[in-house]
Protein backbone atom coordinates (compact mmCIF):
# COMPACT_ATOMS: atom_id res chain seq x y z
CA UNK A 1 0.00 0.00 0.00
CA UNK A 2 1.78 3.28 -0.97
CA UNK A 3 -1.03 5.39 1.10
CA UNK A 4 -3.87 5.28 3.07
CA UNK A 5 -6.76 8.02 2.37
CA UNK A 6 -8.26 9.03 5.34
CA UNK A 7 -11.57 10.27 6.48
CA UNK A 8 -10.42 13.74 7.14
CA UNK A 9 -7.88 15.52 9.66
CA UNK A 10 -8.07 16.99 13.02
CA UNK A 11 -11.07 18.12 11.97
CA UNK A 12 -13.94 17.38 9.87
CA UNK A 13 -13.34 20.84 7.91
CA UNK A 14 -10.02 19.39 7.00
CA UNK A 15 -9.99 17.15 3.95
CA UNK A 16 -9.18 15.70 1.69
CA UNK A 17 -6.01 13.83 4.76
CA UNK A 18 -3.59 10.88 4.09
CA UNK A 19 -0.62 9.11 5.21
CA UNK A 20 1.94 7.93 2.85
CA UNK A 21 5.86 7.68 3.05
CA UNK A 22 7.68 10.75 0.98
CA UNK A 23 10.10 8.26 -0.24
CA UNK A 24 7.53 6.82 -2.08
CA UNK A 25 7.58 3.22 -0.58
CA UNK A 26 5.27 1.26 0.84
CA UNK A 27 3.76 1.53 4.36
CA UNK A 28 4.56 -0.78 7.45
CA UNK A 29 0.98 -1.07 7.60
CA UNK A 30 -2.04 -2.80 6.66
CA UNK A 31 -5.88 -1.93 7.84
CA UNK A 32 -7.69 -5.40 8.18
CA UNK A 33 -11.09 -3.59 9.06
CA UNK A 34 -12.20 -0.25 9.64
CA UNK A 35 -10.99 2.90 8.56
CA UNK A 36 -8.72 5.07 10.97
CA UNK A 37 -8.43 8.76 10.77
CA UNK A 38 -6.01 11.46 11.22
CA UNK A 39 -5.73 11.16 14.91
CA UNK A 40 -6.22 7.83 15.29
CA UNK A 41 -2.77 7.34 12.99
CA UNK A 42 -1.32 9.64 15.00
CA UNK A 43 -1.92 7.87 18.13
CA UNK A 44 -1.38 4.28 16.67
CA UNK A 45 2.47 5.19 15.61
CA UNK A 46 3.67 6.86 18.83
CA UNK A 47 1.69 3.83 20.66
CA UNK A 48 3.12 1.36 18.31
CA UNK A 49 6.76 3.01 19.29
CA UNK A 50 5.85 3.07 22.87
CA UNK A 51 5.14 -0.80 23.32
CA UNK A 52 7.68 -1.87 21.29
CA UNK A 53 10.18 -0.48 23.38
CA UNK A 54 8.62 -1.29 26.14
CA UNK A 55 9.00 -4.89 25.06
CA UNK A 56 12.24 -4.81 23.65
CA UNK A 57 13.83 -3.06 26.70
CA UNK A 58 12.15 -5.66 29.53
CA UNK A 59 11.27 -8.80 27.71
CA UNK A 60 7.84 -8.41 28.25
CA UNK A 61 4.75 -7.93 26.50
CA UNK A 62 3.33 -3.89 26.82
CA UNK A 63 0.44 -2.23 25.92
CA UNK A 64 -0.67 1.48 25.78
CA UNK A 65 -3.90 2.96 25.89
CA UNK A 66 -3.72 6.44 24.08
CA UNK A 67 -5.96 9.80 23.26
CA UNK A 68 -4.95 12.16 21.86
CA UNK A 69 -1.57 11.76 21.35
CA UNK A 70 -0.25 10.98 24.73
CA UNK A 71 -0.89 7.84 26.78
CA UNK A 72 -3.74 7.26 29.30
CA UNK A 73 -1.42 4.41 30.53
CA UNK A 74 0.92 1.89 29.93
CA UNK A 75 1.94 -1.14 31.07
CA UNK A 76 3.93 -4.65 31.16
CA UNK A 77 2.47 -8.00 31.76
CA UNK A 78 3.06 -8.06 35.40
CA UNK A 79 0.27 -10.59 37.10
CA UNK A 80 -2.58 -8.62 38.62
CA UNK A 81 -3.88 -9.11 41.97
CA UNK A 82 -7.87 -9.99 42.63
CA UNK A 83 -7.97 -6.38 43.82
CA UNK A 84 -6.75 -5.02 40.55
CA UNK A 85 -8.96 -6.76 38.73
CA UNK A 86 -11.81 -6.41 40.31
CA UNK A 87 -11.15 -2.37 39.97
CA UNK A 88 -10.18 -2.77 36.31
CA UNK A 89 -13.31 -5.07 35.32
CA UNK A 90 -11.64 -8.11 34.33
CA UNK A 91 -12.65 -10.34 37.26
CA UNK A 92 -14.24 -12.73 35.33
CA UNK A 93 -12.27 -12.79 32.35
CA UNK A 94 -9.06 -15.04 32.07
CA UNK A 95 -6.57 -13.25 31.21
CA UNK A 96 -3.10 -14.19 28.79
CA UNK A 97 0.05 -12.23 29.65
CA UNK A 98 -0.49 -9.34 26.67
CA UNK A 99 -4.42 -8.90 27.65
CA UNK A 100 -3.04 -8.74 30.95
CA UNK A 101 -1.09 -5.79 29.90
CA UNK A 102 -3.75 -4.08 28.28
CA UNK A 103 -6.25 -4.38 31.01
CA UNK A 104 -3.84 -2.57 33.18
CA UNK A 105 -2.98 0.13 31.03
CA UNK A 106 -6.94 0.55 30.05
CA UNK A 107 -8.07 -0.12 33.85
CA UNK A 108 -5.69 2.49 35.48
CA UNK A 109 -7.70 5.66 34.23
CA UNK A 110 -10.84 4.36 32.73
CA UNK A 111 -12.36 7.62 32.31
CA UNK A 112 -9.34 8.97 30.01
CA UNK A 113 -8.83 5.72 28.00
CA UNK A 114 -12.50 5.68 27.03
CA UNK A 115 -12.59 5.78 23.45
CA UNK A 116 -9.13 5.14 23.08
CA UNK A 117 -6.35 4.00 20.14
CA UNK A 118 -4.87 0.43 21.53
CA UNK A 119 -1.37 -0.42 21.10
CA UNK A 120 -0.16 -4.20 21.30
CA UNK A 121 3.75 -5.63 21.38
CA UNK A 122 2.36 -8.69 20.29
CA UNK A 123 0.44 -10.64 18.53
CA UNK A 124 -2.95 -10.59 19.28
CA UNK A 125 -4.76 -13.76 21.11
CA UNK A 126 -8.25 -14.44 21.54
CA UNK A 127 -7.93 -13.69 25.28
CA UNK A 128 -6.68 -10.20 24.25
CA UNK A 129 -9.23 -9.86 21.31
CA UNK A 130 -12.54 -10.29 24.19
CA UNK A 131 -11.35 -7.92 26.13
CA UNK A 132 -10.87 -5.29 23.96
CA UNK A 133 -14.15 -6.38 22.07
CA UNK A 134 -16.21 -5.24 25.41
CA UNK A 135 -14.47 -2.19 26.16
CA UNK A 136 -15.04 1.33 23.92
CA UNK A 137 -12.20 2.16 21.64
CA UNK A 138 -11.65 3.55 18.35
CA UNK A 139 -8.84 0.83 17.33
CA UNK A 140 -5.53 -1.53 17.73
CA UNK A 141 -2.19 -1.35 15.41
CA UNK A 142 -0.43 -5.10 16.69
CA UNK A 143 2.21 -6.65 14.71
CA UNK A 144 -0.54 -9.73 13.71
CA UNK A 145 -3.19 -11.26 14.99
CA UNK A 146 -4.37 -14.70 15.69
CA UNK A 147 -7.48 -15.37 13.26
CA UNK A 148 -9.94 -16.09 15.68
CA UNK A 149 -8.70 -12.92 17.40
CA UNK A 150 -9.00 -10.94 14.40
CA UNK A 151 -12.85 -12.54 13.48
CA UNK A 152 -13.92 -11.10 17.12
CA UNK A 153 -12.37 -7.60 16.08
CA UNK A 154 -13.97 -7.51 13.13
CA UNK A 155 -17.39 -7.86 14.46
CA UNK A 156 -16.70 -4.52 16.85
CA UNK A 157 -18.79 -1.83 15.68
CA UNK A 158 -20.76 -3.57 13.52
CA UNK A 159 -17.83 -4.01 11.14
CA UNK A 160 -16.31 -0.37 11.85
CA UNK A 161 -13.85 -0.85 14.27
CA UNK A 162 -10.54 -0.04 13.23
CA UNK A 163 -7.80 -3.09 13.21
CA UNK A 164 -4.23 -2.04 11.99
CA UNK A 165 -1.45 -4.83 11.35
CA UNK A 166 1.95 -3.09 11.40
CA UNK A 167 5.24 -4.92 10.19
CA UNK A 168 7.42 -5.34 13.25
CA UNK A 169 10.38 -4.90 11.61
CA UNK A 170 9.60 -1.53 9.95
CA UNK A 171 12.79 0.62 10.62
CA UNK A 172 12.00 4.50 9.85
CA UNK A 173 14.78 6.86 8.12
CA UNK A 174 16.82 8.60 10.98
CA UNK A 175 15.14 11.98 9.69
CA UNK A 176 11.58 13.30 10.49
CA UNK A 177 9.78 16.14 9.37
CA UNK A 178 6.54 18.25 9.64
CA UNK A 179 4.79 20.83 8.07
CA UNK A 180 3.61 23.87 10.30
CA UNK A 181 2.10 26.76 8.76
CA UNK A 182 3.53 25.74 5.16
CA UNK A 183 7.26 25.53 6.96
CA UNK A 184 8.66 22.43 6.81
CA UNK A 185 10.63 21.47 10.37
CA UNK A 186 13.40 18.32 10.34
CA UNK A 187 15.00 16.81 13.07
CA UNK A 188 16.41 13.47 13.60
CA UNK A 189 14.69 11.08 15.37
CA UNK A 190 14.52 10.60 19.03
CA UNK A 191 15.63 6.95 18.62
CA UNK A 192 17.97 6.48 21.80
CA UNK A 193 17.14 3.34 23.32
CA UNK A 194 16.77 3.48 27.33
CA UNK A 195 19.78 1.18 28.78
CA UNK A 196 21.01 0.72 32.41
CA UNK A 197 23.46 3.14 32.70
CA UNK A 198 20.70 6.00 32.35
CA UNK A 199 20.18 4.92 36.39
CA UNK A 200 23.52 5.26 37.27
CA UNK A 201 23.57 8.70 38.20
CA UNK A 202 22.27 8.75 41.42
CA UNK A 203 22.26 12.21 43.14
CA UNK A 204 20.56 11.57 46.66
CA UNK A 205 22.10 10.45 50.04
CA UNK A 206 19.62 7.12 49.54
CA UNK A 207 20.93 4.88 46.65
CA UNK A 208 18.65 1.75 46.93
CA UNK A 209 16.99 1.16 43.34
CA UNK A 210 15.67 -2.93 43.83
CA UNK A 211 15.04 -4.26 40.04
CA UNK A 212 11.30 -3.63 40.67
CA UNK A 213 12.23 -0.20 40.56
CA UNK A 214 14.95 -0.30 37.68
CA UNK A 215 11.90 -1.93 35.60
CA UNK A 216 9.08 0.99 36.77
CA UNK A 217 12.03 3.73 35.96
CA UNK A 218 12.48 2.24 32.54
CA UNK A 219 8.65 2.05 31.79
CA UNK A 220 8.24 5.66 33.10
CA UNK A 221 11.93 6.75 30.78
CA UNK A 222 10.26 5.00 27.94
CA UNK A 223 6.27 6.27 28.43
CA UNK A 224 7.27 10.10 28.81
CA UNK A 225 9.48 9.54 25.48
CA UNK A 226 6.02 9.10 23.97
CA UNK A 227 4.18 11.69 25.59
CA UNK A 228 3.24 15.52 24.89
CA UNK A 229 5.29 17.34 27.35
CA UNK A 230 5.75 19.26 29.63
CA UNK A 231 5.28 15.54 31.25
CA UNK A 232 5.32 13.03 34.45
CA UNK A 233 4.29 10.41 35.48
CA UNK A 234 4.02 7.94 38.41
CA UNK A 235 4.64 4.37 37.92
CA UNK A 236 4.39 0.68 40.15
CA UNK A 237 4.11 -2.71 39.90
CA UNK A 238 4.92 -2.51 36.14
CA UNK A 239 2.19 0.48 35.03
CA UNK A 240 1.46 4.21 35.05
CA UNK A 241 -0.93 4.87 37.62
CA UNK A 242 -0.88 9.11 36.83
CA UNK A 243 0.44 10.85 33.56
CA UNK A 244 0.52 14.59 33.34
CA UNK A 245 0.97 15.55 30.04
CA UNK A 246 0.97 19.00 27.93
CA UNK A 247 1.06 21.53 30.80
CA UNK A 248 2.79 24.60 30.42
CA UNK A 249 4.15 24.18 34.22
CA UNK A 250 5.86 20.99 35.90
CA UNK A 251 3.94 21.25 38.82
CA UNK A 252 1.13 21.59 37.50
CA UNK A 253 1.73 17.90 35.51
CA UNK A 254 3.15 16.81 38.97
CA UNK A 255 -0.28 17.50 40.32
CA UNK A 256 -2.31 16.19 37.32
CA UNK A 257 -0.47 12.90 37.58
CA UNK A 258 -0.80 13.03 41.39
CA UNK A 259 -4.32 13.63 41.41
CA UNK A 260 -5.07 10.62 39.03
CA UNK A 261 -2.53 7.94 41.45
CA UNK A 262 -4.29 8.67 44.20
CA UNK A 263 -7.83 8.30 42.24
CA UNK A 264 -6.13 4.67 41.43
CA UNK A 265 -5.08 4.00 45.15
CA UNK A 266 -8.27 5.18 46.40
CA UNK A 267 -10.52 3.16 43.98
CA UNK A 268 -8.79 0.23 45.85
CA UNK A 269 -10.14 1.31 49.39
CA UNK A 270 -12.65 -0.78 50.95
CA UNK A 271 -15.45 1.39 50.39
CA UNK A 272 -14.87 1.70 47.07
CA UNK A 273 -14.82 -1.73 46.66
CA UNK A 274 -17.85 -2.42 48.07
CA UNK A 275 -20.28 0.38 45.92
CA UNK A 276 -23.01 -1.36 44.72
CA UNK A 277 -24.54 -0.38 41.78
CA UNK A 278 -28.22 -1.20 39.97
CA UNK A 279 -27.84 -3.81 37.14
CA UNK A 280 -28.57 -2.00 34.53
CA UNK A 281 -25.48 0.86 34.74
CA UNK A 282 -23.05 0.00 32.22
CA UNK A 283 -19.55 0.25 33.02
CA UNK A 284 -18.72 3.87 31.44
CA UNK A 285 -21.12 4.71 33.90
CA UNK A 286 -19.77 2.90 36.66
CA UNK A 287 -16.30 4.62 35.87
CA UNK A 288 -17.74 7.82 35.95
CA UNK A 289 -19.61 7.65 39.34
CA UNK A 290 -16.70 5.79 40.83
CA UNK A 291 -14.65 8.93 39.98
CA UNK A 292 -17.45 11.00 41.19
CA UNK A 293 -17.43 9.07 44.25
CA UNK A 294 -14.06 9.53 44.84
CA UNK A 295 -14.34 13.35 43.97
CA UNK A 296 -13.70 15.36 47.61
CA UNK A 297 -15.71 18.55 46.00
CA UNK A 298 -18.85 16.25 44.92
CA UNK A 299 -22.12 19.38 44.80
CA UNK A 300 -25.59 18.04 46.27
CA UNK A 301 -27.08 17.98 43.15
CA UNK A 302 -24.15 15.40 42.01
CA UNK A 303 -25.12 13.45 45.16
CA UNK A 304 -28.79 13.38 44.56
CA UNK A 305 -28.04 11.76 41.43
CA UNK A 306 -27.13 9.04 42.80
CA UNK A 307 -29.86 7.79 44.02
CA UNK A 308 -30.34 7.02 39.98
CA UNK A 309 -27.21 4.95 40.55
CA UNK A 310 -26.45 3.10 43.67
CA UNK A 311 -28.43 0.10 45.26
CA UNK A 312 -28.12 2.77 48.26
CA UNK A 313 -26.41 5.83 48.75
CA UNK A 314 -22.81 4.94 49.98
CA UNK A 315 -20.32 7.24 52.74
CA UNK A 316 -17.56 8.73 50.99
CA UNK A 317 -14.56 8.52 52.30
CA UNK A 318 -13.46 10.36 54.91
CA UNK A 319 -11.00 13.22 54.65
CA UNK A 320 -8.45 11.37 57.36
CA UNK A 321 -9.61 7.57 56.09
CA UNK A 322 -8.10 9.32 52.40
CA UNK A 323 -4.68 10.14 53.98
CA UNK A 324 -4.29 7.03 55.93
CA UNK A 325 -5.52 5.19 53.30
CA UNK A 326 -2.93 7.02 50.76
CA UNK A 327 0.06 6.73 52.99
CA UNK A 328 -0.24 3.46 52.80
CA UNK A 329 1.42 3.29 49.18
CA UNK A 330 4.79 3.16 48.96
CA UNK A 331 7.44 2.52 46.15
CA UNK A 332 6.24 4.83 43.44
CA UNK A 333 8.25 6.05 40.75
CA UNK A 334 7.94 9.75 39.52
CA UNK A 335 9.61 10.06 36.44
CA UNK A 336 9.75 14.13 34.34
CA UNK A 337 10.46 14.57 31.25
CA UNK A 338 12.91 17.57 31.88
CA UNK A 339 14.21 18.58 35.39
CA UNK A 340 12.79 20.12 38.41
CA UNK A 341 12.73 23.94 38.89
CA UNK A 342 11.73 24.20 42.32
CA UNK A 343 11.16 21.57 45.03
CA UNK A 344 6.93 21.86 45.00
CA UNK A 345 6.77 18.92 42.74
CA UNK A 346 8.79 16.81 45.19
CA UNK A 347 6.60 17.59 48.20
CA UNK A 348 3.29 16.94 46.15
CA UNK A 349 5.02 13.71 45.00
CA UNK A 350 6.05 12.28 48.36
CA UNK A 351 2.02 12.90 49.03
CA UNK A 352 1.26 10.25 46.63
CA UNK A 353 4.12 7.50 47.71
CA UNK A 354 6.56 8.56 45.70
CA UNK A 355 10.37 6.30 46.61
CA UNK A 356 12.41 6.95 43.42
CA UNK A 357 12.76 10.24 41.30
CA UNK A 358 14.07 9.91 37.35
CA UNK A 359 14.98 13.22 35.87
CA UNK A 360 17.38 14.68 33.58
CA UNK A 361 18.88 17.27 36.07
CA UNK A 362 20.83 20.68 34.91
CA UNK A 363 18.50 22.96 37.13
CA UNK A 364 20.12 25.77 38.45
CA UNK A 365 18.37 24.52 41.67
CA UNK A 366 19.39 21.25 41.18
CA UNK A 367 20.57 21.10 44.63
CA UNK A 368 17.31 22.30 46.48
CA UNK A 369 15.72 19.85 44.74
CA UNK A 370 17.81 16.88 45.92
CA UNK A 371 18.03 18.37 49.45
CA UNK A 372 13.97 17.89 49.43
CA UNK A 373 14.45 14.56 47.85
CA UNK A 374 17.02 13.51 50.86
CA UNK A 375 14.25 15.01 53.29
CA UNK A 376 12.16 12.16 52.03
CA UNK A 377 14.28 9.47 51.98
CA UNK A 378 13.98 9.36 48.27
CA UNK A 379 16.25 8.04 45.73
CA UNK A 380 16.96 10.16 42.93
CA UNK A 381 18.35 9.31 39.30
CA UNK A 382 19.68 12.29 36.81
CA UNK A 383 19.68 10.32 33.71
CA UNK A 384 21.14 13.31 31.75
CA UNK A 385 18.35 12.92 29.24
CA UNK A 386 15.88 15.43 28.69
CA UNK A 387 12.19 13.68 26.34
CA UNK A 388 10.76 16.50 25.04
CA UNK A 389 8.06 15.08 22.64
CA UNK A 390 5.97 17.23 20.40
Amino acid sequence: MKELILRYGCNPNQSPARVYLKNDGELPIKVLAGSPGYINMLDAFNAWQLVKELKDSLNLPAAASFKHVSPSGAAVAIPLSETLRKIYFVDDLELSPLATAYARARGVDRLCSFGDWIALSDIVDISTAKLIAREVSDGVIAPGYESEALEILKKKKQGKYSVIEIDPTYKPVPFESRDVFGITFEQRRNDRPVSASDFTNIVTTNHELPDAAQRDLSIAWITLKYTQSNSVCFVTDGQTIGVGAGQQSRIHCVRLAGQKADIWRLRQHPISMNLQFKPEIRRPDRDNAIDQFLRDDVTPHEKDAWSEIFTSIPRQISSDERRIWLDNLTGVVLGSDAFFPFSDSIHRAAASGVKYVLEPGGSARDDAVIHTANDYGMTMVFSGLRLFHH
